[in-house]
């Protein structure tokens, strides 16, 4: 059985994200782990160790509860939307969120990371948005980033950003396998700007590709992530599937500058894949 590792703070944005876990799990027949990470606090002008094991075990303690209360609600969220079938355990650890994270992967054979991810505003300095960005950047699971206030569909059409390189075609059929799930139909995309010039041989990068729901285009655009986004909105796109070394793109997601231009960009899930 495949596994799907869900990171979460327990805050609404993260809740939200659990119903696209569930539903994602539902349609390829994969478990869930949940994960909630803390960190001990940092009490350096304390010099007596007992005191400190005491705070230790207060915040420990705490952490505990809070732990049992949210737990409940999770399986809430699933009975809720008819999905208290699908098989989940929980996971609560102490330490740093990205080490347990790459641990639990390995460990686990995690084949999907989903998690939520804030809107554009002061993403530096939340749970769901810098951590995001990294576990997007580093896994080797594909990680599905689920926007805030994202509300649930079927992925229908998945846009998939290429430049019709060889190393995309593996990542691809990825997309083909989670294509089938869903039902969906893929557009590969290809923007070209002054940086990536020259046609690309679509043809031959087309060979061997079964999948019949597939759509291949290129466009030319100084604006990139302006031009994916503008073609997102007019193809009813509802997921967008990207290669991580496409850095720069999910870089500028997660930037306060490019808020209004992403504004309604963050709207659909977005799916890192790895190299």
């Amino acid at each position: 059985m495949k596994k799907i590792l869900f990171p979460t703070d327990f805050s609404q944005t993260a809740n939200n994200a659990f119903v696209y876990a569930l539903q994602f799990a539902e349609s390829i027949g994969a478990e869930i782990i949940t994960l909630h990470v803390y960190e001990l606090p940092q009490v350096d002008y304390i010099q007596v160790p007992v005191y400190l094991l005491d705070i230790y075990e207060v915040t420990e303690l705490s952490n505990f509860e809070n732990y049992k209360h949210h737990i409940p609600v999770l399986r809430e969220i699933a009975e809720k939307n008819g999905l208290g079938h699908i098989k989940i355990s929980n996971v609560l650890e102490s330490g740093n969120l990205i080490d347990s994270i790459h641990r639990i992967t390995d460990q686990e054979v995690i084949d999907y990371i989903v998690m939520g991810t804030k809107g554009a505003q002061g993403l530096a300095s939340t749970f769901l948005g810098s951590v995001t960005e990294k576990v997007m950047h580093h896994s080797k699971s594909v990680v599905l980033a689920i926007p805030e206030g994202c509300a649930y569909e079927r992925a229908s059409h998945i846009l998939f950003t290429t430049k019709f390189k060889a190393e995309d075609r593996p990542l691809l059929d990825k997309v083909i396998a989670l294509a089938i799930a869903f039902k969906s139909r893929i557009t590969c995309l290809y923007v070209e700007n002054s940086d990536n010039t020259g046609q690309r041989d679509i043809e031959a990068w087309k060979q061997g590709i079964a999948y019949e729901k597939m759509d291949f285009h290129i466009t030319r655009s100084e604006d990139v992530e302006g031009e994916i986004l503008h073609f997102i909105a007019s193809h009813q796109i509802n997921m967008i599937a990207m290669p991580k070394h496409h850095k720069g793109f999910f870089e500028g997601m997660f930037h306060t500058s490019l808020t209004k231009k992403l504004a309604f960009h963050l709207k659909i899930p977005i799916l890192a894949l790895h190299d």
